[in-house]
């Protein structure tokens, strides 16, 4: 009887597991079915890589380091913007499920609460890494040309990782609040163009006063920082600390806010 009270807690962890590893499936092979969203999702950053490389490249180059460098400054910050916009198909997704009124159904079954929300972030982050991979494709033949190390290597998929995880909380609690698939749709789109309204694009010292201030003390900064610092080996400094803390704080917001929306009793 001791034996069995002691081994009580372990298919509880077990079953969570299983649970969540099915709704990871579930939830990967509806982004398989439905491949527009995927393909609209990864575009955009590519579309603006091409844009701002090949259209304002020479005259933005010229006040960053050359015409010839440019990409070198932009393209980490349009592999944010790439993050960015992963986060959108898990706000999508969450909602349909939520109108379609799975959500509810999955509240009533035996299964583990946690894993609904769980396998939507794990899908979204899986399937935000693998954009990320094409997007940086584009970015090296585009003549993107990195001088990061592995261990650099290592340390800048662990930003964007991290990043891409609290978005994706944050787009799952999005996706919970919105009334509409269609609402859900268009709630994550201011997130996705902070990179602009950072250093992503041009030095913050460029931009007015105003505009300036809100640059440089807005998340996307510090992480576009150091992330350039790892590939390009430019000075670092303290935005390290700063985006870490911003993506654990960020991660921890989402969390609690999807997780309390989807609390919320059935009315």
């Amino acid at each position: 009887m001791s034996a069995a009270l002691s081994t009580a807690p372990a298919p509880t962890k077990s079953y969570a597991l299983r649970d969540s590893l099915t709704m990871l499936s579930r939830n990967l092979k509806r982004a398989k079915r439905y491949p527009s969203m995927t393909i609209a999702v990864v575009s955009m950053p590519i579309v603006m890589l091409l844009l701002f490389v090949f259209v304002f490249g020479g005259a933005l180059g010229n006040g960053i380091g050359g015409g010839g460098e440019y990409i070198d400054y932009v393209a980490p910050g349009i592999l944010l913007m790439a993050v960015a916009s992963g986060s959108l198909s898990t706000a999508v997704s969450v909602a349909m499920d939520m109108t379609e009124g799975i959500i509810n159904r999955f509240r009533t079954m035996a299964i583990s609460r946690a894993s609904v929300l769980t396998g939507h972030v794990i899908g979204g982050v899986i399937q935000t890494m693998l954009s990320l991979v094409l997007v940086l494709g584009v970015a090296l033949l585009c003549g993107f040309r990195p001088n990061a190390n592995v261990l650099e290597w290592a340390a800048a998929f662990g930003v964007l990782t991290l990043l891409a995880f609290a978005l994706t909380w944050i787009a799952a609690a999005m996706g919970l609040s919105s009334k509409s698939v269609e609402t859900a749709s268009n709630a994550p789109m201011p997130i996705t163009f902070l990179p602009f309204l950072g250093s992503a694009i041009v030095t913050p010292d460029s931009m007015p006063t105003g505009v300036r201030w809100f640059a440089e003390y807005q998340p996307f900064t510090p992480l576009t920082e150091t992330l350039r610092g790892l590939m390009m080996g430019t000075p670092i400094g303290n935005n390290g600390w700063i985006a870490l803390g911003w993506g654990v704080g960020l991660s921890l917001v989402g969390y609690l806010w999807a997780r309390s929306v989807f609390n919320r009793p059935v009315k």
